[in-house]
């Protein structure tokens, strides 16, 4: 006989919160030898702090380097020369106007090239590309600030095309591609128009792609080994994305990138994949992914409850109209009523218990007590 009880949709938690944009900041500075002379050819490197995040800029003949763009945060900087580490500055911290940093080795003992001064003309040329460089920067930040404010405002189509121009002023910046991603995610099921849904969906899986991309093409950073906690991040919210767009393949291909990158989301990645497998009808694997996650972490009651969601999904009734459910499910259950017994999910919980003739445990919090 056919199932008579409608389970809930599972609900991937984590997924696409419509974060803060980060704004750029410009820096530049000179880099001296110990005589006092330009350094040319080094590696001025900007590592964030709390982040596997770096960026590497190059001096050029004058011992200057400048970047186009830095995200806002502290920074421990270091300068690389011929692959080795001659200088060292912790704490530099990164706002909206543009920084000056200038690394002096006069109090070093390394040797470095004396470099000739920049004539006029050259002088001139630095000073233009310098202000190309400030004004490309201003208007990044300009259109990463109304697209946050649209964002604000609720207005979606408004912060689509805010990011959108910053990735035409610089698309070099994977954390701005992953913003879209989100945003053309958040927005696609307040589409009324089915074929500008789909549009969005696909939009997401691409910038985030994109973003994926940029960053995996980073150099390495040695001194922040993984997890890679933001790339790994991206490949959650892409597998979300992808399974939107009815490719649920390549969203468990995802998630499980993202298990790899991050073994401690294990839990929640895991979750994340039960649910879009439970939606789709693959009520088996969506419980194998459910007891992942609980492995991972025991004391996730969502978990418990989906997986009780997905063996109710399996439950058969005879001739007599006798629910009969996988073994364990009110267990199962039961364990979410114990996790969680002001959980949101307590109510459904509680009348799929019932409705396969299982008995509600009562007394939780008396045998903590004990």
């Amino acid at each position: 006989m056919k199932k008579r009880f409608v389970v809930l949709l599972a609900v991937a938690a984590g997924l696409c919160a419509s974060p803060a944009f980060a704004q750029f900041g410009s820096v530049k500075g000179v880099c001296k030898d110990k005589q006092g002379k330009p350094i040319a050819g080094a590696v001025v490197e900007f590592h964030a702090v709390g982040s596997a995040r770096v960026y590497k800029l190059k001096t050029d003949n004058s011992g200057e380097y400048s970047s186009l763009g830095i995200m806002l945060g502290r920074y421990n900087v270091s300068l690389v020369q011929d692959g080795q580490e001659v200088f060292h500055l912790d704490g530099v911290v990164i706002g909206t106007n543009e920084k000056q940093v200038d690394l002096d080795l006069q109090h070093e003992q390394e040797q470095a090239a004396q470099q000739k001064g920049m004539t006029p003309d050259q002088l001139k040329e630095s000073q233009g590309a310098q202000a190309k460089q400030t004004a490309a920067v201003k208007a990044l930040n300009d259109a990463l600030l109304a697209a946050n404010q649209a964002l604000q405002a609720g207005d979606f189509d408004a912060a689509i095309k805010g990011l959108t121009a910053a990735n035409e002023v610089d698309p070099s910046h994977d954390l701005i591609w992953a913003k879209l991603g989100g945003v053309n995610l958040a927005s696609a099921p307040k589409q009324t128009d089915s074929d500008e849904r789909k549009k969005r969906y696909t939009e997401a899986v691409n910038d985030y792609q994109k973003a994926i991309d940029l960053l995996e093409k980073k150099p390495k950073d040695p001194k922040a080994p993984p997890p890679n906690l933001d790339l790994a991040g991206y490949y959650n919210n892409l597998a979300h994305a992808q399974a939107k767009s009815g490719k649920l393949d390549d969203a468990v291909q995802s998630y499980n990138q993202a298990i790899q990158l991050d073994p401690s989301g294990t839990a929640q990645y895991n979750y994340n994949l039960g649910a879009i497998l439970m939606n789709a009808g693959r009520t088996d694997e969506a419980i194998a992914a459910f007891d992942k996650s609980i492995a991972a972490d025991p004391s996730k009651p969502d978990a418990y409850f989906q997986k009780g969601s997905s063996l109710v999904a399996k439950a058969t009734a005879d001739e007599k109209g006798k629910i009969t459910a996988p073994p364990g499910t009110a267990e199962v259950l039961n364990k979410y009523l114990e996790l969680a017994p002001n959980g949101q999910f307590v109510g459904p919980a509680k009348t799929m218990i019932q409705y396969i003739g299982g008995t509600i445990e009562t007394g939780y919090k008396q045998r903590k007590k004990n």
